[in-house]
């Protein structure tokens, strides 16, 4: 059997797994649809929680950023510290407040129409744009795996979204991302045992990253930090050298994702509180299958791809490009990979491009390669079996799909409940907000397939503004609403549109969308940022003017109602802890 046809077998049964899990829970309510119903046991959910949470950026793209470097392990901690915030500062109270989205608790928390509008507006910026990088994801997979265009790729995966998202809502897709959570962590480790044991002799790459390399007998690290010297790269193992910067970016990833609204409405899926931090712990263990493997997969594939180029040593002649291995004929063919052979001798000279290496006859790095591909090629590097590559592939698409099957349940929800439901038509009948919430779903998805394919100047940062929009602007208010009862409706406005006008508007500066006269537009680049701070990271400062500008308006107007303030206490102690909790 061909690749491409173990690869359609993989890919096509996962699909019919997802469709038929979608018609056998299909939503027949607007609480099945919004909240799976409320019937969702823990471990269940927190199975669905790390499917959803672990998209195409945790799949595909971190162990590609890691192997760049160990300075972007912060991607794996400010997602991983962000999780762990979400789980012990928001969902339990969030679930026992028993909303179902998340403009729904800031609208009755700050007791504002204007504010559940800002909350909408927010929600919907973070989901869109986050959304694209997941549709992106899958049109690379596909593109790569079943040899169709990237565009292609994109709507065959919003054709598979559409019917099991919109058929089954919230209750269709928590069963499906159970199903893409086996899948996806499979995929992901079945590789990774293969090639530690293949270059450490340990079945567990966790421990084989630590371990000793077989071949030069020199811990793992140690011939990797050599090797990559030796071409002019920093240390794999380098320290970083900004670290205002990492800090406020690793903080910008966490609060970024303890604020996303997609994570956040899973813990309405469960029926009491304490499922919610139950199903919360479950996740945090299924998340770091994933999250623990990650770094030696980055490190591993990285020595592999410079071995498969120096066959003999970084010291000794490259391979001659026409005896390139059939992985890099492969993935040339995606663009992932290109080749330039600068100085005409047919070899392939792959160094860090800013180095000299003058005296040995190079003229510049002659192999671009996409970090994305690192774990999509794995098996393949590895001379591993047909099947695996198969399943990495079904891993990858699954990936996508989970978390853009979620980001479209936040849209559709936000839309269907949030705006027409409370703002606009409050008495809709439940038969009509369904097709509305429905049509939304639809209209959401052909969106998202549109920016897919036609991605915005800004699509390489489309992440950060995501992670940035919900640093600076849902999780401040998440976080005011739950644990101050002095924050009133004008402060929690008042903080929202200034944290996420500041947050955007500096990340767009740098890329070039807003012109300022007299700076011929700002390079992005760490001598023009503002105290050295990226653009990526721009998001935690958003969070803090948040803050400051909620209480500053708050403590100079009125105090919240009191029955508000009551609220906040019945939400944050058991039930009988106070005095104020007995009026509810």
């Amino acid at each position: 059997m061909s690749q491409f046809s173990i690869n359609i077998l993989f890919v096509g049964a996962s699909f019919l797994l997802y469709i038929g899990i979608a018609i056998w829970a299909r939503a027949g309510s607007t609480k099945e649809f919004y909240v799976a119903g409320g019937g969702v046991g823990p471990v269940a959910n927190g199975m669905a929680t790390a499917a959803d949470w672990m998209s195409a950026a945790s799949f595909i793209s971190m162990a590609g950023l890691i192997s760049v470097g160990y300075v972007n392990s912060s991607f794996l901690m400010g997602w991983t510290g962000g999780y762990v915030l979400l789980a012990m500062l928001l969902a339990p109270y969030l679930r026992k407040f028993g909303k179902f989205t998340v403009p729904d608790f800031v609208g009755d928390r700050f007791y504002s129409k204007g504010a559940r509008l800002v909350a909408i507006v927010a929600l919907l910026l973070t989901s869109i744009t986050y959304v694209i990088g997941q549709m992106s994801g899958a049109g690379v997979a596909f593109s790569r795996f079943l040899e169709v265009s990237n565009s292609a790729g994109i709507w065959i995966a919003s054709t598979v979204v559409f019917f099991y998202a919109v058929l089954g809502g919230m209750k269709g897709i928590t069963y499906t991302q159970v199903a893409q959570y086996v899948v996806l962590i499979v995929a992901y480790t079945i590789p990774a045992v293969f090639i530690s044991l293949h270059l450490t002799g340990n079945p567990l790459p966790q421990l084989g990253m630590f371990g000793t390399h077989t071949e030069s007998g020199m811990p793992l690290l140690q011939k990797l930090n050599e090797v990559v010297r030796e071409l002019g790269f920093q240390d794999y193992t380098a320290d970083v050298s900004n670290k205002l910067n990492m800090t406020l970016f690793t903080l910008s990833l966490m609060i970024g994702t303890a604020g996303l609204p997609h994570v956040i409405i899973r813990f309405f899926t469960v029926p009491k509180v304490s499922d919610a931090r139950s199903s919360a712990g479950w996740a945090l263990v299924f998340i770091a299958l994933l999250y623990t493997t990650a770094p030696a997969v980055a490190s591993m594939a990285r020595l592999n791809l410079i071995t498969t180029v120096y066959p003999n040593g970084v010291e000794q002649p490259a391979l001659q490009y026409e005896e390139r291995p059939q992985w890099v004929k492969t993935w040339e063919d995606t663009g992932l990979i290109k080749f330039e052979d600068k100085n005409a001798d047919g070899r392939i000279q792959y160094y860090n491009p800013t180095a000299d290496f003058s005296d040995r006859g190079w003229n510049g790095n002659e192999l671009d390669i996409n970090s994305d591909i690192l774990v999509l090629a794995n098996p393949e590097i590895a001379n591993l079996p047909g099947w695996v590559i198969g399943l990495i592939a079904a891993g990858a698409i699954a990936a996508a799909l989970s978390t853009a099957a979620g980001l479209l349940l936040a849209i559709s929800s936000a839309i269907s409940h949030d705006l027409i439901k409370t703002i606009i038509n409050p008495n809709i009948s439940e038969k009509s907000e369904m097709l509305a919430a429905r049509i939304s779903m639809a209209v959401a998805i052909v969106l998202a397939t549109f920016l897919g394919l036609n991605p915005p100047g800004f699509a390489a940062q489309v992440v950060a503004l995501a992670f940035g929009i919900a640093a600076s602007s849902i999780f401040p208010v998440l976080m005011m609403g739950i644990f101050s009862k002095r924050i009133n409706s004008k402060g929690a406005i008042a903080g929202m549109v200034t944290g996420l006008l500041f947050t955007v508007v500096y990340i767009f500066i740098y890329l070039g969308w807003f012109f300022i006269p007299g700076t011929n537009n700002l390079p992005n680049t760490p001598d023009n940022w503002l105290y050295g701070i990226s653009p990526l990271s721009i998001g935690s400062v958003g969070a803090i003017i948040n803050f400051i500008v909620a209480f500053a308006v708050s403590y100079a107007t009125e105090e919240p109602p009191q029955e508000v303030q009551d609220l906040v206490e019945s939400v944050r102690y058991p039930k009988g802890a106070g005095a104020a909790v007995a009026h509810h």
